[in-house]
């Protein structure tokens, strides 16, 4: 097979996305794990040394498992080399109470370590403080597999799953860690509210997408 060919098919692949499952936790995590390791966000909060990305596939598995995939709008290129995971419009993007906080203290001490608990904190209070209070698509992340990016599989997947709430009659939300992909999120129509990031931080851009179709809100 020629990259050419490869290519197509991962192309393919990524532009028919199939709803994840909860067997799909460890696949995604590890995914997710591999292409947010250098995201300057995860890289301000997340702990350093051995355990880091042990950290980092734990959180992803536990946002996966318990508050993004039962919700059925975790998408995945059946070949496991892309994957967007949203929120559809309803479902709380944070934990909730603080009595629920409280259980998710351990993820939270495991991926960014006792020194930045209070970096994570502090990131987590803005992105909620900043979160459009009008029902919307969350993105909460979208990736592809490091060794296969630059094949366009990113935006492939994006466009994809950005239908369903285009079909629906939805806008979208995302919070932007990385200013390379704000070209390609403003390809698909998001549009830059500005930086929420707490002081010290890198730069966590808020982008929104209104509503593209015309139709009436489809039940969901």
């Amino acid at each position: 097979m020629t990259d050419s060919d490869e290519r197509a098919l991962r192309l393919r692949a990524a532009a028919s996305p199939r709803r994840a499952s909860l067997d799909d936790c460890g696949v995604l995590a590890r995914l997710f794990t591999a292409a947010f390791a250098s995201d300057p966000v995860f890289d301000w909060i997340a702990r350093r040394g051995p355990r880091r990305a042990a950290g980092l596939e734990r959180f992803f598995f536990w946002l996966l498992r318990t508050r993004a995939i039962p919700f059925g709008e975790v998408w995945m290129s059946p070949d496991g080399s892309a994957a967007a995971a949203w929120l559809p419009p309803g479902v709380p993007a944070t934990a909730g109470n603080f009595f629920e906080q409280m259980k998710l203290l351990p993820v939270f001490v495991r991926l960014c370590g006792v020194p930045r608990l209070l970096r994570g904190a502090a990131m987590a209070n803005a992105m909620e403080a900043h979160h459009p209070k009008i029902d919307h698509y969350y993105l909460a992340f979208v990736a592809a597999a490091p060794r296969l990016q630059g094949m366009g599989l990113g935006s492939a997947i994006l466009e994809a799953t950005l239908a369903r709430a285009d079909a629906k009659g939805w806008p979208a939300y995302l919070e932007n860690s990385s200013p390379r992909n704000t070209r390609l999120y403003e390809r698909y129509g998001f549009v830059a509210r500005g930086n929420i990031a707490p002081p010290g931080a890198p730069p966590l851009i808020a982008m929104w997408r209104d509503a593209k179709s015309t139709e009436p809100r489809a039940a969901l």
